[in-house]
This record gives structure tokens, C-alpha cells and sequence, in this order.
């Protein structure tokens, strides 16, 4: 397994650990890219998408959760949202 599969498999768990939060609200986040510059980027799904706090899950949230378990990643951004 390449060492970017590894880090994927680790940011789609650290994604698990923070789903159940937004999928109380009606929303979800789905990974779509980890960047060869360490970026990781999201999409917003369902009632996440025009949530005014998305910007605020994002930081304090998603990046929070990713950079604590993938050390590595220097940034967490999404390509959809407010």
C-alpha cells in the first residue's frame, strides 16, 4: 500500500470520528483529495452545504479532528460551501 493510501485510509477515519455530528443536522462531508502539497480537500454534503457555520465546523471541526490524527496535513479546505 503507498504511503498516500495510508494517509487517505487515516483522514477517512478521522472523518468517521466527526460524520455522526453532522449527520444529526442533516449534513455530511465526503474526502476528495489529499493534495501533494499535504492539503486535503472536502466536499460539504446535504444540509452542510449552506449552513453559515460550515467556515467554523471547517477549523474548528473537520481540520481539528484530520490534524490530530494525520499530523502530516498542513491544511483542510473545502470546495463547495458558503
Amino acid at each position: 500500500m503507498s504511503q498516500k493510501q495510508v494517509l487517505r485510509d487515516r483522514i477517512e477515519d478521522a472523518l468517521s470520528s466527526i460524520r455522526p455530528h453532522l449527520q444529526v443536522d442533516g449534513g455530511d462531508v465526503e474526502f476528495v483529495e489529499l493534495t501533494d502539497d499535504m492539503h486535503v480537500k472536502i466536499k460539504w454534503l446535504g444540509m452542510c452545504e449552506s449552513c453559515n457555520m460550515s467556515a467554523m465546523t471547517l477549523r474548528a471541526g473537520i481540520q481539528e479532528a484530520i490534524c490530530s490524527k494525520v499530523p502530516e496535513i498542513v491544511a483542510v479546505e473545502a470546495v463547495n460551501g458558503v
